[in-house]
């Protein structure tokens, strides 16, 4: 429906939770189309979360078709009020963020994950991934948490300067 501008830090915004969507409505399928727009829209862009084009509820996009770093791959994706159902051991891994742009930072995340939300059909979707797109979703489940990757680099030491946002 359109192309959102995309929240950056220090905007508070990005810290507050999010609030449930609930029912699968008209007001939900248009956040969605923005969602979907909006990330397709940025280029490299794998995911983006509600929060980040100013709306509080828990709803994220995300696709990771084609990364190199993909395993696993639901294809473009719309959930609403995820949960993550299982997470194994963190591994550590870069990651960047739209609403972050000059920076990047190592990060642990869980390698496999099951997260259960409701599709744009307002039916359960339960998505298994790993590697890349497993980091996706843990780092787009904690944009409806107000946190971002800032809040979850290993140290102080482990956030660099982008060279190039592609």
């Amino acid at each position: 429906m359109a192309v959102r501008p995309v929240l950056a830090l220090p905007d508070p915004f990005l810290q507050r939770p999010s609030t449930t969507v609930g029912t699968i409505d008209a007001a939900a399928l248009a956040l969605a189309a923005d969602l979907l727009d909006t990330m397709r829209s940025r280029p490299a862009c794998v995911g983006l979360a509600a929060p980040q084009i100013g709306v509080s509820r828990r709803a994220f996009a995300i696709d990771v078709t084609g990364h190199r770093k993909a395993r696993s791959c639901a294809g473009e994706l719309v959930l609403f009020d995820p949960v993550l159902v299982t997470s194994d051991k963190p591994v550590m891994g870069r990651e960047g963020c739209l609403s972050i742009p000059d920076l990047t930072g190592d990060v642990a995340r869980a390698t496999e994950v099951v997260v259960r939300g409701l599709g744009v059909d307002g039916t359960e979707r339960l998505v298994q991934a790993d590697a890349f797109e497993a980091r996706a979703l843990l780092h787009e489940l904690d944009h409806l948490d107000g946190f971002l990757f800032l809040d979850r680099v290993a140290s102080p030491h482990s956030v660099y300067r982008r060279k190039v946002y592609r």
